[in-house]
């Protein structure tokens, strides 16, 4: 048992001094991500700065873009694989040989006034085609620049901007789950303000200032152990910041354990400290180390678990996104007719205000298809033609489930009006990222497996398996605090604010006393002589830093 106790503290002291400074960090970094921008641009962002559409006469169809550009397509896609030929686009390995070719997803905009197809294959490739001729369309630095000007316009009430070109860069940092869209222009424009737009598609991604990039640099570039990627060593940050966050757990842990230990409430007329104290310690940094951790430990606690559980580690839970060749078999082997021929015409839109509509898109399931108008503040409005209808026939819905499911059973299948604990927008999201209603699958299959589709348009939203559903309460609800009540704000801010202090305070304190452990423990000490006759002095008992 003593032994158990000398290790108990052992544990905790040289563990809170190895990452007393990483703490402190983490909690700092985390209030600033609380109220940071985010830069990379969603839906809701790319379509209020985008182009009018006005479909005209003479168009090309999907089918024959597609077509016309086979060859350009061919060369492209052997030239990307020729820079990674060992790993996908988006560094997995790339299965994409065994899926059919094929349209995946279509959409028809403006850029700079050109109307083109963006078009994303069943194996992950994105392409631009030029609804006039057909061909690969990629975006020039020249063209990367205009694009920079008129989305600035859009916030500055149509004022001139001045755009200036600054690298054509392929993985910045700043910029996370776009590999299929590298490389990107990177464009500063104004006072401070910064675009990166797709190469490949002239789609704006990221948007920042000045401030908007401090804050970033100062959350989640340091937060999520970024310097590492600047300075070349990306590949052991996944293992830096496992052994951190466990490190961190067993550091929380201990504390509390010990804190629980040494505090003496009096209850009961119980024996407390000399002096009537609850705690053992008189100097300021010890008594505040003692209280934030006892009563903030707990918190803290679930952050670092939390944290360490983001890893994965182990490979525990699932991957919850989707593989090429899932959403390959969800769609459809053909491609229909009323997709591949379809041309576009100036009396396509019939609802709402045409001069609003920025994009038509194409979206099918097996047989079926569906044509949606989307407006600049994010309306879909279906367009019937002669080959497709107004929305998607439940039979349709479930067959495509059906198909993803293969061998196993569609157990239910329920409409869902209101966002529940596993689906639900984070507070930078709305309605157009996060729609509803949604359509819930449950599976018969041993994993639990529940599917969250958009019935308006078909997609695939999320799927959660049982471990997957585990993971969301061991790492989202611990870290984000995003469940129930706590989730609306300004209650959420004032949960996280409070618990945040307390971790700043934790992490200070544990800053100075380590500091001090370590002058103690590595400083030479002194020899003191005495002489013949003298009485050498009492020493004073020290704290000690064990809580």
């Amino acid at each position: 048992m003593k032994f158990l106790n000398w290790l108990l503290y052992e544990v905790h002291r040289w563990l809170g001094i190895g990452l007393a400074l990483f703490m402190f960090v983490w909690f700092f970094t985390g209030v600033v991500i609380m109220y940071a921008t985010p830069t990379t641009q969603n839906r809701s962002q790319q379509l209020a700065h985008a182009e009018s559409l006005a479909p005209e006469a003479g168009w090309l169809s999907l089918g024959e873009a597609w077509d016309r550009s086979a060859e350009a397509r061919k060369a492209a896609a052997a030239s990307r694989k020729a820079k990674a030929p060992a790993m996908g686009e988006g560094g997995a390995k790339q299965k994409g040989a065994e899926i059919p070719l094929g349209i995946a997803d279509a959409r028809l905009v403006r850029s700079l006034g050109e109307p083109l197809w963006l078009v994303e294959d069943t194996r992950g490739q994105r392409y631009a085609l030029s609804a006039i001729d057909g061909s690969l369309h990629e975006i020039s630095a020249d063209q990367a620049l205009q694009i920079a000007e008129n989305w600035f316009k859009t916030n500055n009430d149509g004022d001139a901007v001045k755009a200036s070109y600054l690298e054509s860069v392929d993985a910045p940092i700043i910029l996370r789950n776009q590999d299929a869209l590298r490389p990107f222009h990177h464009v500063a424009v104004g006072d401070g303000d910064e675009l990166l737009i797709s190469a490949r598609t002239g789609e704006v991604l990221h948007a920042s200032s000045r401030i908007d990039r401090a804050f970033y640099y100062a959350g989640n570039w340091l937060h999520l152990f970024k310097p590492l990627d600047s300075l070349g060593f990306g590949e052991i940050r996944h293992d830096v910041q496992l052994w951190s966050g466990l490190f961190a757990t067993i550091a929380c842990l201990t504390g509390l354990i010990i804190g629980w230990l040494r505090w003496r409430p009096g209850f009961g007329g119980k024996k407390t400290y000399s002096e009537g104290r609850t705690q053992p310690y008189r100097e300021f940094w010890f008594k505040w180390h003692f209280w934030t951790g006892l009563i903030g430990g707990s918190v803290a606690l679930c952050w670092a678990l939390s944290g360490f559980i983001s890893t994965n580690p182990g490979k525990w839970f699932s991957n919850g996104d989707y593989t090429k060749e899932e959403l390959s078999r969800y769609l459809g082997a053909e491609l229909p007719e009323a997709i591949r021929n379809w041309r576009p015409a100036p009396l396509t839109v019939m609802a709402g205000n045409a001069s609003n509509v920025v994009e038509l898109s194409w979206r099918r399931l097996g047989g079926e298809a569906l044509l949606l108008a989307t407006t600049r503040d994010g309306q879909r409005l279906p367009q019937t033609t002669e080959q497709s209808g107004a929305q998607f026939s439940e039979a349709s819905i479930l067959a495509a489930v059906q198909r993803l499911a293969g061998d196993v059973e569609v157990e239910s299948q329920e409409v869902l009006k209101e966002y529940d604990s596993y689906y639900y927008p984070r507070h930078h999201q709305g309605l157009v990222e996060k729609p509803l209603p949604v359509v819930l699958v449950q599976l018969g299959d041993d994993a639990g497996t529940r599917i969250y589709l958009d019935p308006e348009d078909g997609r695939l939203l999320t799927k959660l398996d049982r471990s997957r559903r585990v993971y969301r309460w061991l790492y989202s609800a611990l870290h984000h605090w995003d469940f129930g009540w706590l989730h609306y704000r300004p209650i959420w801010d004032v949960w996280m604010l409070v618990w945040v202090a307390f971790g700043l305070v934790l992490g200070a304190s544990s800053l100075v006393i380590g500091w001090r452990r370590l002058k103690k423990t590595f400083t030479p000490k002194k020899r003191r002589t005495v002489s013949s006759g003298a009485v050498p002095e009492p020493q004073l008992a020290t704290e000690t830093a064990g809580s």
